[in-house]
């Protein structure tokens, strides 16, 4: 997970699954180069091999790569989820006052290994529980990055609202 933007006023974090993607066009490539090349040779079996084999990359695609993309904003006073697929679009909007704070998620991989995705905690409100950022689960540092950030956006945006409040009067 990236942070694109920390101000003030907002904090925007996101995750865009290039590698996966990447790799899966080099899938579906795979497949339906050589199964095309079959097929100007006269080999009928081309065209189920370039089907099949693409259509499973495709799949793939559409399934696994969604780009998210997380925004805290102070001028709104939202915490807004929006997800990106090739299919379709999803924006969730839930009131800022009701994000308690962002975790970790943890769970152990096949081999023993840590893996982690971060959690959106909201303590009331039609939103209240768990609302988890990404689907998988992540051996590397994103997410922990990721629930750093929000922590300590949310942290700092409650004292400048308390240093506010408490010198007005």
């Amino acid at each position: 997970m990236k942070i694109v933007r920390n101000t003030p006023e907002q904090l925007i974090i996101e995750e865009t699954p290039w590698f996966l993607g990447i790799m899966l066009v080099f899938f579906i490539l795979a497949f339906v180069g050589p199964g095309l090349f079959l097929v100007t040779q006269g080999e009928v079996i081309g065209l189920f091999f370039a089907a099949v084999g693409g259509g499973l990359g495709v799949m793939g695609l559409v399934v696994f790569v969604q780009r998210v993309q997380v925004i805290l904003d102070t001028t709104t006073a939202e915490v807004i989820v929006r997800r990106r697929s090739v299919l379709r679009y999803t924006q969730e909007v839930h009131p800022l006052s009701e994000l308690a704070e962002a975790q970790l998620d943890t769970t152990r991989g096949s081999k023993g290994t840590i893996m982690n995705r971060p959690v959106l905690m909201f303590d009331r409100g039609m939103s209240a529980g768990p609302i988890p950022i990404i689907a998988s689960y992540t051996s590397g540092q994103g997410p922990r990055r990721a629930v750093s950030a929000i922590n300590g956006w949310l942290q700092a945006t409650r004292e400048r609202g308390a240093g506010r409040r408490g010198t007005g009067g």
